[in-house]
């Protein structure tokens, strides 16, 4: 029997986030392709869903309790979870690709001396190894990897392995374990989020804007259309740059990388940087007047045409449909 696999759980303001249990599911297959059993582990304070783990074939939860850990420290987090991995010897250590797991996962890997490979996109088992996909070239194209390393640290992208529980059990076998005198070099210290908005990271519908727009002023033309599909707004980088949005919405190579099931491109041309964020969206729809725009290469469905007249027919429409 192979080592264990440890999922690596990220909770915010007491709560699970979405990609963990994303996680789980792959954590729980890879388990099952090495006949070996899969562990999860989380870092915080009080957290109020521990039980929603339940489902996933994981033969135990284990939440380091600390009262300093109800937000992300680099240097605590790095060192509890590295010293539990060795404590159960878990081969694989997963974890969501959000921007804690961007910041985790090297941590891990150095400290338990293991490979780690970033933003897996699919994987697969042949003869005994894990094979990753992921992109490179900001997203031109892709390229398969395995590990060198007996220990093995990869992240995965949120919203591209989706979250199904695969077993009958309801709960999870939860052990508390408390931390004291953390290495406390380094700690977030407070959150500023978007009240009522969605996160790009975690949408499954995500709505974008680009110069098209022509100025801060008509991005409520994106809004409407967001908030009639219940999605996100996102950004281009040239809007981000020009202070027509905040940095949080910003999708591309230099802002956040998502995988919605549908993405509404509005008014961007579709540059190489901002398509490395976008382009394994399962569905993609641009709307843009330049019929040659570089978007429509990578659409699914392309509107040529103008923003300002097709995004409040659209809105409009999907209004009526709703009703």
């Amino acid at each position: 029997m192979a080592n264990k696999v440890l999922v690596v759980l990220e909770q915010r303001e007491k709560i699970i986030k979405k990609a963990g249990f994303e996680a789980l599911t792959l954590g729980s297959e890879l388990a099952k392709q090495f006949n070996t059993e899969v562990e999860a582990v989380i870092a915080g304070g009080d957290i109020s869903n521990l039980q929603d783990t339940g489902g996933y074939g994981i033969s135990k939860v284990t939440h380091l309790k600390c009262s300093e850990f109800e937000n992300y420290s680099p240097s605590g987090y790095s060192e509890s979870i590295s010293n539990y991995a060795k404590e159960i010897s878990a081969e694989f250590v997963l974890l969501p690709n959000t921007a804690l797991g961007k910041d985790l996962a090297p941590r891990l890997a150095v400290k338990l001396n293991a490979g780690c490979i970033m933003d897996s996109i699919d994987y697969e088992v042949k003869d005994g190894e894990v094979i990753l996909t992921r992109p490179v070239y900001a997203g031109k194209a892709l390229i398969k990897v395995k590990f060198k390393t007996q220990i093995k640290v990869f992240t995965i992208r949120p919203n591209v392995f989706k979250a199904i529980k695969n077993d009958s059990s309801s709960t999870s076998d939860i052990s508390v374990k408390e931390v004291t005198s953390p290495n406390l070099k380094t700690r977030v210290t407070s959150f500023k989020k978007s009240e009522g908005k969605l996160d790009v990271a975690e949408a499954d519908i995500i709505v974008s804007g680009g110069r098209g727009l022509k100025g801060p002023e008509n991005f409520h033309l994106i809004e409407e259309l967001a908030d009639s599909l219940g999605a996100a707004v996102g950004a281009s980088r040239a809007v981000v740059d020009a202070g027509w949005r905040p940095h949080r919405e910003q999708v591309g190579q230099t802002g956040k990388t998502v995988s919605p099931s549908l993405y509404i491109a509005c008014g961007i041309s579709g540059a190489i940087q901002h398509l490395a964020g976008m382009s394994t969206s399962k569905f993609i729809v641009a709307i843009n007047k330049d019929k040659d725009a570089p978007i429509f290469n990578a659409a699914d469905y392309g509107i040529a045409g103008d923003v300002f007249e097709i995004v409040p027919k659209l809105t409009e429409e999907i209004k009526k449909l709703k009703s």
